[in-house]
């Protein structure tokens, strides 16, 4: 259920398990919005087929700042968690069928899991992982350049470039479609 997880692992799997009965299937059009920044999140998604993206307005532009594909474990984390306003919007990009659950129905499992020393660990790993894309990418923007975040995303995550449309990615990366094509450009003359 969760990204990054072995999902075949006993744990995992008895997680699943628990889990899976309070999650119910739903279906989205591209370009649909599940959270529009500032609104507080009550739902938690997971993505079994399907392509999202979290993303932030700045000064009226939109900024995507991750992108979420199959097995993936989707929401604002300190929104759910906090009942805070939350810092961006999540928007399908490509039809998405994804697991759906409310926070009213999985809130106390959740608090329960967390007394459960090995189900605490999982929750903790992925948290921090997710964390720890989020800070990676942020130092990006210090210590490379544009093509630099290109290439790292090609090679770290292609099947973001062959799925995602160009100007997420141009946005992912802090650059204009125009900048993007002259990247790509010098990289396949190169």
């Amino acid at each position: 259920m969760f990204e990054k997880v072995d999902r075949e692992s006993l744990i995992s799997q008895e997680f699943i398990n628990a889990y899976k009965p309070y999650f119910r299937q739903e279906t989205y059009a591209a370009k649909t919005v599940l959270l529009e920044e500032g609104e507080v999140a009550h739902k938690v998604f997971w993505v079994e087929k399907g392509a999202m993206r979290v993303w932030l307005n700045k000064d009226g532009q939109e900024v995507t700042f991750q992108f979420f594909l199959e097995n993936s474990m989707v929401s604002s984390i300190e929104s759910f968690w906090k009942a805070v306003p939350s810092k961006f919007t999540l928007e399908t990009i490509e039809p998405t069928e994804v697991w759906v659950a409310d926070k009213e129905d999985i809130g106390p499992l959740l608090e329960e899991s967390l007394a459960i020393p090995a189900y605490r660990d999982l929750f903790i790993d992925v948290i921090f992982q997710r964390t720890f894309d989020y800070v990676n990418h942020s130092l990006s923007f210090v210590q490379s350049t544009p093509e630099q975040r290109y290439l790292k995303l090609y090679e770290t995550r292609p099947e973001l470039i062959k799925r995602i449309p160009q100007h997420y990615i141009a946005s992912y990366i802090g650059v204009s479609k125009v900048h993007l094509s002259r990247i790509k450009s010098k990289l396949v003359k190169g």
